[in-house]
């Protein structure tokens, strides 16, 4: 489909919204196939299995040692010494005549006992702190960041010294403090990474849809660390089987008669002038285990990156077409998208929203008296170009600013509650319960490392107490609810194993995991294709219908509100410039920003175009509102869309403009309304 093409069948979508007729979505298209096993991808790269081989067999070996080695490790046979390979003697022998490679086998016992050690102390120790400090942030943060700063500055041989001249011959102990020490490098890494983590919209998406912080760590935050851990793991055994090396070269590791690789090598310095021979056995088998550890934990990172990550999904693919969203459209939608509701009472109510980031002469409001309400059932726009504080509003309401944020208003009642007034846990408990969210970004918002199964499940069973056999069957029932055909095989996918559209309909369904009363959907549609867009219309149109939703949807799209929202509010610039009925917004805009929008809607252009006649010109040109959105610093104290408006006067530059009634429904933030209606002539025209 061209983008002509797409324009067109958005525009046909517009018209039919506003007269109240129902909207079909388009026709189907395939699913991505699915990918293999993690085993399976591993067993393709030869390095990987070489590595893996290597560490099997000598991991086998080093542990049954007492089973396969053909001598005890403390044998001696002085009529044999410094003996190369033989048939009885497949390394050779020592200085005392002792079976080389029985005493590798032996001495791998304590070096797999060392890198578990060394490995789970480090991983640990790493992880724990590196999350939580690079998660809750503040003094958390400031806490580890002092002790890896100290760790950082010790030298972990000396403190490995002193430890060994305490606790003699105490190699376990010895194994442990290096896991500490290297812990403090894995911390920074996995809080840099969790600081990056914590900003993605899935994890917004998590804390919107009610999960607990720890439950968000657990599930959201670790999993996508796995990678980095893995590297990093790999890496610190490697560096413990050099350490253990070391150590017992310097005679501070296990000591003689019991065998050790370090040891090994020592014996092999000391007689380097008579027999080479014994440095290669030890050499090799140190070497080659620090390397196979190395390259197993880089072919394991990129497997799973792999696994998780997008795979080349078109996100405008469209689904097949189901006849109960082609009902949705019937005779009981009002014009303008909005279902009949009884008797409608309020749901949320704003007045007075400011939000400010920055302090002292840095401060600057991004949000600025904003006020609306939303009653029960019924579907909210709030429309406006990027940058004029859509997202920050009801970012704001859902308690999703950054600590940074300075947020106030009059009011900001939620079912009568004040929300500014609650505690963060109150609040908490409200999203996913009672407010659920849903992303501009499907894919985004939704974990990469989960099946959408698994994410579905989550949720259920934090907003309600289901056996995990339950939870999977209201999973399916939610799949089901938002029009997902084979949703048991869909639970089974990864999100990037499913189209944009299919996504955001998981989204949706995510959103609706714990029954909310008011569904928050921002920028639902923006990466969709015309047809998919006018499917999750329909489809939101249902749920609002059949279950009593009340909606705010964020959008810069005058189309998309068309077909949905029964009421609007535009904004620029922090502030509520107008707000009223869709229809009345849409026919009789009383501002020039609204105007603008509108006459720069392509939906409109296009039902121009084709309305003259088939000899008129196919293409319209398009009118634009000059400039671009001001940054908050600014903004002046008067009109803020004086620098672009078409009607500007000396009274518009010199006092602040307040929201004025229009009617008794409709409201506008400017002085001139009666020119308005002029001016968006002038642009039709």
């Amino acid at each position: 489909m061209t983008g002509i093409e797409q324009d067109a069948v958005a525009a046909t979508a517009v018209e039919t919204a506003l007269k109240g007729e129902p909207v079909e979505p388009s026709s189907a298209t395939k699913q991505p196939p699915r990918r293999g096993s993690a085993i399976r991808e591993l067993v393709r790269r030869p390095l990987a299995v070489l590595s893996l081989l290597w560490l099997a067999m000598v991991a086998v070996m080093s542990v049954g040692a007492g089973a396969f080695a053909p001598y005890t490790p403390t044998s001696t046979d002085l009529t044999d010494v410094l003996a190369g390979p033989t048939g009885q003697h497949w390394l050779g022998t020592d200085q005392l005549g002792r079976d080389i490679l029985s005493r590798v086998m032996f001495g791998g016992q304590g070096v797999f006992l060392g890198i578990a050690e060394v490995t789970l102390v480090f991983v640990l120790t790493g992880t724990v702190l590196g999350v939580l400090a690079g998660y809750f942030g503040r003094w958390v943060d400031w806490a580890v960041l002092r002790w890896i700063e100290i760790t950082v500055a010790l030298p972990a041989i000396l403190i490995l010294l002193v430890i060994l001249a305490v606790f003699p011959g105490n190699q376990h102990l010895a194994m442990i403090t290096l896991g500490i020490l290297g812990g403090s490098g894995l911390a920074r890494v996995v809080r840099g990474e969790t600081q990056r983590i914590r900003t993605e919209q899935f994890v917004a998406a998590a804390r919107v849809s009610g999960l607990s912080d720890w439950q968000i760590l657990r599930r959201h935050i670790v999993t996508r660390l796995t990678t980095t851990i893995l590297v990093q793991a790999s890496l610190m055994a490697a560096t413990a089987v050099g350490v253990q090396a070391g150590l017992s070269f310097l005679g501070l590791g296990v000591q003689e008669p019991e065998p050790s690789w370090g040891g090994l090598i020592t014996q092999a310095a000391q007689v380097l002038d008579r027999s080479s021979w014994m440095l290669v056995p030890s050499g090799c088998v140190i070497g080659l285990t620090m390397l196979a550890l190395a390259l197993l934990g880089d072919a394991l990172r990129d497997v799973t990156v792999q696994r998780w990550s997008s795979a080349p999904t078109r996100h405008g693919g469209a689904h097949s077409a189901d006849p109960a969203v082609r009902e949705e459209g019937d005779a009981t939608a009002e014009p303008g998208g909005a279902a009949e509701q009884p008797v409608p009472s309020t749901l949320l109510v704003v007045r007075g929203l400011t939000v400010a980031f920055g302090k002292g002469t840095a401060r600057s409001s991004v949000v600025q008296g904003v006020g609306f309400h939303v009653d029960r059932g019924e579907v909210l726009g709030i429309v406006g170009e990027s940058g004029c504080g859509k997202s920050v509003t009801v970012s704001a309401v859902l308690g999703l600013l950054p600590e940074s944020a300075d947020v106030s208003a009059r009011s900001c009642r939620f079912d009568g509650s004040e929300l500014l007034a609650l505690s963060a846990r109150d609040r908490h408990a409200l999203r996913g319960t009672r407010i659920g969210y849903v992303s501009q970004e499907p894919m985004t918002a939704l974990d990469p490392t989960c099946r959408v199964g698994d994410l579905l499940a989550e949720a259920v069973r934090r907003h309600h107490d289901l056996d995990r056999s339950a939870a999977r069957a209201r999973v399916v029932e939610l799949l089901d609810l938002v029009r997902i055909p084979d949703s048991e095989a869909v639970s089974r996918r990864y999100p990037h194993q499913i189209s944009g559209g299919m996504a955001q309909r998981v989204a949706i369904a995510l959103a609706l995991a714990g029954d909310p009363e008011l569904l928050v959907a921002d920028e639902p549609t923006t990466a969709l294709d015309a047809g998919v867009q006018a499917e999750i219309l329909a489809l939101l149109r249902c749920l609002q219908k059949e279950r009593g939703l009340a909606i705010v949807l964020i959008t810069h799209d005058w189309g998309v509100a068309a077909q949905l929202c029964s009421r609007a509010v535009v904004m620029y610039a922090g502030q509520v410039v107008e707000q009223g009925p869709v229809r009345t917004l849409y026919h009789a805009p009383a501002h020039p920003y609204t105007a603008g929008l509108l006459a720069a809607n392509p939906h409109r252009a296009i039902a121009r175009a084709t309305d003259d006649g088939p000899d008129a010109p196919r293409l319209t040109r398009l009118p634009t509102i000059p400039g671009t959105v001001p940054p908050p610093a600014d903004w002046p104290v008067s009109c803020h869309f004086q620098d672009r408006c078409a009607l500007v006067t000396t009274d518009c530059r010199q006092r602040s403009v307040p929201l004025v009634s229009v009617t008794a429904d409709h409201h506008s933030r400017c002085i001139r309304t009666n020119h308005v209606a002029a001016l968006d002539k002038e642009d039709a025209s």
